[in-house]
């Protein structure tokens, strides 16, 4: 670290003990975190502290305070767990070393479209409508089945509640950012009695282009809104019947990264939304030993429509000493995403020291994807005069129509001992999977100057029509020690496994100026993992570390690759770039994370955390892609309790130059940011409480790792002022 740096340090540690007047908001008794937020992503609803995994919970009063521009602003936040994306609306993040393609992505308990290289499924949520999002880091297949190597990420969204007497309330938070003029407003409406509650709730937000350090970044924009209902009933004593239905839409979303388009593109999603409506049934205390009996079915609904305009022009010499001049007008891609589950599960308390879950869960997938190119091409003679024009509309199917369904059954046992000083969680799962798709073509029909050829010359094959059955197990063994009472260890082993998604399977995607293409021969990927950590659990003081190791078989990456193709039979043969899913045989992920907090006075809390992930391909010692580099926190709040609270904070990273084939080198950054909140105040029938802040209070200029490997996007988001105000009925 430069002379500089550390003096950077120093005077943020300076500034933030100067800043006494303004206040911290607590809401909780304590200034520290105790491990006592209750989370359900096991399947078991126990506190963190009694769990064996490595796992975060970051609930709605963070999504308050900070900018939360998306969900993964704020999940950045927590050690091991990194942003990525394209621009700011669709960003996705890294758990790890290991990006949304091994992860399971919850809402509600219910998959978004998950484990797949498609991006933008966080930014489908609105982080007004989330209670709180849990992230365990770390594999979990004997629960969630393929996909979850990487980790489990909960977003559990807001509901109503049941109440002794009959009740109304209201929420309404409004809120602006800087950065890209982001106004937001968001209402929700609950009611309920002892039989049955009912929540309502929707937003709307518009954000203009975002404003970086460089300038602004063009094509940035986009507008979005969310409407949910939840419904709760108690129709019979122990019966609990939920349901609820959302959507998330967005339209006019910019999406500024360049090298997924050729040239100096400009792609939008003309819309991309998400329908989700889920149902539950539950009845309780079956028996002595029965605890529970609980039924699940959700109904998921994402489509994707982008109209891109590539802006080049290409010229290639005929051989009758011709020109041909070919101008993309417009692309068209579409994409629509179907899942459908349903899950049966029990829960038995054998004993008081023994708790049995047991169930089986079926899923499935459907995907469909079009898209047409809108091309003009010129035939020039030698003077340069045009002496024939064709207007071509290519129609294709980047992914043949194609469908992935599983069939798992599961169990989880957690046993305690030694007084329960020892705690040991059991899991395993059984898979079934089917993989059915249709023939897929490189193009599917030409219309030229109004003609329409569905079999032109060039027509071929990409992948035959096919099935495919396989099975699958994954297991995993925790433990929770005692060492002492506030301080635990817990060692975590698990093998888990990821079956190839669709997209790597089928994709036949012509991107203009490079190709990506999938292979149905991957081999499903495999790990074996451990994960190591120490908790310290005291009022003034508490520490999360932990140690992790992961040895994958079969890691599917793109590596690079040509493609030789022909726009129609006249043209001139020509050779793109192309990405091309492969298996790399032996691949190994390994590093540390860590957070802390330390209550040194009665009114400040210092804290910080830090992570570090290596990835390599053990064979060849190549680096793995999508790597984070070593990053960190650190920052001081200081609390006045009948006022509000400051928060100041620097999060760094270290330069990455361990970088995968096709990478860019990133520089070392570091990023200072500000937050200020009141308390809630009480005005009779109406609360309010305000909350404001800085991100990135210097402009400092600087590059997120993983967020240059979809697009050109050099720099993040630059100065952002924040206010929000929440006001309660």
């Amino acid at each position: 670290m430069t002379k500089k740096h550390l003096s950077f340090w120093t005077t943020l540690c300076l500034v933030a003990f100067s800043l006494t007047a303004f206040g911290q908001n607590t809401y909780d008794s304590i200034p520290v975190p105790l491990g006592e937020i209750v989370v359900t992503s096991l399947r078991l609803n126990r506190q963190i502290k009694e769990l064996p995994v490595s796992m975060v919970v970051v609930d709605s009063s963070d999504y308050q305070k900070r900018s939360a521009l998306t969900l993964a602003n704020v999940l950045e936040e927590e050690p091991g767990v990194s942003r990525g994306g394209d621009g700011v609306w669709a960003t996705n993040i890294n758990v790890r070393g290991f990006n949304e393609d091994r992860l399971v992505i919850l809402i509600d308990g219910n998959r978004v479209e998950t484990a797949t290289d498609l991006t933008a499924s966080l930014s489908m949520i609105d982080v007004n409508d989330i209670e709180r999002v849990e992230v365990i880091k770390g594999a979990q297949s004997s629960l969630y089945g393929t996909g979850a190597m990487g980790g489990i990420v909960n977003i559990i969204t807001k509901q109503g509640h049941f109440a002794v007497k009959p009740y109304v309330s209201a929420d309404v938070i409004s809120g602006f950012a800087s950065v890209n003029r982001l106004f937001s407003n968001y209402a929700s409406v609950s009611t309920g009695s002892r039989k049955w509650f009912l929540n309502v709730a929707g937003t709307y937000a518009k954000a203009d282009d975002l404003r970086t350090p460089d300038g602004i970044l063009p094509n940035s924009q986009y507008t979005t809104n969310n409407i949910s209902a939840k419904f709760g009933a108690k129709p019979l004593p122990n019966h609990l019947f939920k349901m609820q239905y959302q959507r998330n839409w967005s339209a006019n979303v910019g999406i500024p990264g360049g090298n997924a388009f050729p040239g100096p593109a400009t792609a939008t999603y003309t819309d991309i939304g998400r329908h989700l409506l889920s149902a539950s049934y539950q009845i309780s205390n079956i028996t002595e030993k029965w605890s529970s009996l609980e039924l699940k079915y959700f109904t998921q609904y994402i489509v994707r429509d982008v109209a891109m305009e590539p802006n080049t022009v290409t010229e290639a010499t005929l051989p009758n000493g011709n020109t041909q001049r070919t101008t993309p007008e417009v692309f068209y891609p579409t994409g629509k995403h179907l899942t459908n589950g349903v899950q049966l599960q029990s829960t038995w308390d054998l004993s008081a020291r023994n708790v049995l879950i047991a169930g089986v869960d079926v899923w499935g997938r459907k995907l469909q994807t079009g898209r047409e190119k809108h091309i003009r091409v010129d035939i020039l003679n030698p003077a340069g005069t045009i002496i024939k024009t064709n207007n071509i509309v290519r129609g294709e199917t980047p992914i043949p129509q194609s469908s992935f369904s599983s069939a798992g059954i599961f169990f989880q046992n957690e046993t305690r001992f030694l007084n329960d000083k020892l705690t040991m969680i059991l899991g395993g799962r059984f898979d079934g999977i089917v993989v059915k798709n249709e023939q897929g073509m490189d193009v599917d029909y030409i219309i030229t100057n109004g003609v329409r050829n569905d079999a032109p010359p060039t027509q071929k094959v990409t992948f035959n029509a096919g099935r495919e059955n396989s099975l699958s197990w994954s297991g995993n063994a925790g433990f929770l020690y005692k060492l002492f009472e506030q301080t635990h260890l817990s060692l975590n082993l698990a093998r888990a496994f990821r079956s190839p998604s669709l997209e790597e399977r089928f994709k036949f995607i012509d991107l203009g100026n490079y190709v990506r293409l999938g292979d149905r021969s991957l081999k499903p990927e495999t790990s074996y993992s451990a994960d190591l950590g120490l908790r310290i659990w005291k009022s003034k003081f508490n520490l999360q570390a932990g140690l992790f190791l992961n040895r994958l078989s079969n890691m599917i990456i793109e590596t690079p690759g040509e493609f030789i193709y022909t726009l129609t039979a006249e043209s001139k043969p020509d050779t793109l770039p192309a990405l091309v899913n492969a298996n790399v045989r032996k691949a190994l992920l390994y590093g540390f994370d860590m957070k802390f907090a330390y209550n040194f006075s009665s009114d400040f809390v210092l804290y910080g955390s830090g992570a570090y992930v290596r990835g390599i391909a053990l064979e060849t010692e190549d680096n793995l892609p999508l790597i984070p580099p070593l990053n960190g926190r650190m920052g001081l709040r200081y609390t006045f309790k009948k006022a509000g609270s400051v928060d100041l904070s620097v999060f760094g990273a270290a330069k990455q130059d361990k970088i995968a084939e096709g990478e860019k080198e990133t520089p070392g950054y570091y990023r200072l940011d500000a937050v200020l909140n009141t308390v809630p105040f009480d005005l009779g029938i109406v609360r309010f409480q305000f909350f404001a802040g800085v991100d990135n209070i210097t402009n400092n200029r600087y590059t997120n790792h993983l967020s240059t490997n979809r697009g050109n996007i050099s720099v993040e988001p630059g100065r952002n002022i924040y206010v929000r105000l929440r006001l309660s009925f």
